[in-house]
């Protein structure tokens, strides 16, 4: 699993966790049933606090994608994937608008946490 942290992003660390997560899933990157890193791993890894990732994993299982269990770990068990898909298609297509609006990802990403 790959993951990569945007330092300048204005999304959390543990949000963009989160969401790449989510993507991987979507993708079919990341498998139902796959264990996920443990925190202290994926931490270590990606250079934050391991309350970073606790709370990304947190967040993950409320949305009912991983289970979270003492001694297994952090496993995918679903997640609405067809929606998290549709939501990558709707995206794409309003970045590739957008870059023919002649907006750059970033003036669209204010757009976005504008209408938030």
């Amino acid at each position: 699993m790959l993951i990569r942290l945007e330092a300048e992003s204005a999304a959390s660390f543990a949000e963009q966790i989160v969401a790449q997560v989510r993507l991987g899933v979507a993708r079919g990157e990341i498998r139902v049933g796959e264990r996920l890193p443990s925190a202290r791993e994926l931490a270590g890894s990606l250079g934050v606090n391991m309350h970073t990732v606790l709370r990304a994993y947190d967040d993950l299982r409320e949305a009912g994608v991983i289970d979270l269990r003492r001694g297994r770990g952090a496993v995918v068990v679903a997640g609405d994937t067809a929606s998290v898909r549709s939501l990558i298609e709707a995206a794409a297509s309003l970045v590739s608008e957008a870059a023919r609006a002649g907006i750059s990802s970033n003036e669209l990403s204010v757009i976005i946490r504008g209408i938030a």
